[in-house]
């Protein structure tokens, strides 16, 4: 019995098989692409930690695994990086197609590359420039969407093979997840700002956690999120959606990405972008992990 037949896992109209595509009724991919806001929205935080770890490693050509509507492939752009945004989600890509069109007369938007692609099918989806991408990202919690219906993470090891495959021989992959041993030992999120964008949308977000054979298998969110109508006597349109999430353990993702590159990485762990240490007074909100791939 599969726990979709049990449980609902995602919005209504989204696909059960394959890389499940929880946006796929559309309506989330539109309420989430204002929710989290354009380029301007994200924190100067997040912005400055990442263009200077990627210039400090001399990063040109970065691949964007999880692109969604594109927010962060058009700041990498904006600072000049070459990139190649992918996402499984045909309706959160629009929106990065869209901005593509809207800016195509700027050189450097008119050879940014976008493309449909799934992670357990990577290597056939996106072509690889010889010898691998100078940088891969998968940031804003996107991995953790990978669910592990079989029981033994096959699904979530292929990607990461896949993901880490795409990485040059001194390359990083910069990917992240929430704090979910947090949210397990205490069942709420750790208190404190989101670190990637900062939105000015009311939300109430219920969070729920399902155990399989005594074991945490998901955690779902469900947003209640209130959208202003351009006509500001109108009432704003409360939207309702659900997102599912894998809940990554630090030692386990850890473990699955050394994996990933065959024990040959350099491995470094941020907690909200600041170098983490086990048994830190406040517990960050995500673990960020830089991997870089030894030769």
């Amino acid at each position: 019995m599969s726990v979709d037949s049990v449980f609902r896992t995602r919005s209504l109209g989204v696909a059960a098989e394959g890389l499940p595509d929880q946006y796929a009724d559309g309506k989330a991919a539109k309420v989430w692409e204002l929710y989290i806001g354009d380029t301007k929205s994200r924190t100067q935080e997040y912005k400055s930690w990442l263009v200077a770890l990627l210039k400090d490693h001399g990063i040109r050509k970065v691949l964007d695994v999880a692109c969604g509507t594109g927010v962060d492939s058009i700041m990498l752009v904006e600072e000049g990086f070459q990139m190649v945004s992918v996402d499984a989600s045909d309706k959160m890509l629009k929106y990065a197609l869209k901005s593509r069109w809207e800016r195509r007369k700027e050189a450097a938007f008119d050879q940014w590359v976008i493309e449909e692609a799934n992670w357990l099918t990577l290597p056939e989806d996106v072509q690889k420039p010889a010898g691998g991408f100078d940088a891969v990202i998968c940031l804003g919690n996107s991995f953790a969407h990978l669910p592990d219906f079989k029981g033994d993470q096959s699904d979530q090891k292929l990607a990461l093979q896949n993901i880490a495959s795409m990485v040059k021989p001194g390359g990083i992959l910069i990917i992240d997840h929430r704090n979910y041993d947090y949210i397990l030992e205490t069942g709420r999120a750790p208190q404190g700002k989101n670190i990637y964008y900062k939105s000015d949308l009311t939300q109430d977000i219920t969070t729920s956690v399902l155990w399989v054979n005594s074991k945490p298998h998901m955690i779902t969110l469900d947003y209640t999120i209130h959208v202003p109508q351009k006509d500001r006597e109108i009432p704003p349109e409360v939207s309702k959606f659900r997102l599912s999430y894998y809940p990554h353990r630090l030692d386990n993702f850890t473990s699955l990405l050394n994996e990933a590159f065959n024990g040959k990485v350099q491995h470094t762990v941020y907690g909200d972008f600041k170098t983490y240490a086990a048994g830190e007074s406040q517990p960050p909100c995500y673990f960020v992990h830089v991997c870089k791939k030894m030769a």
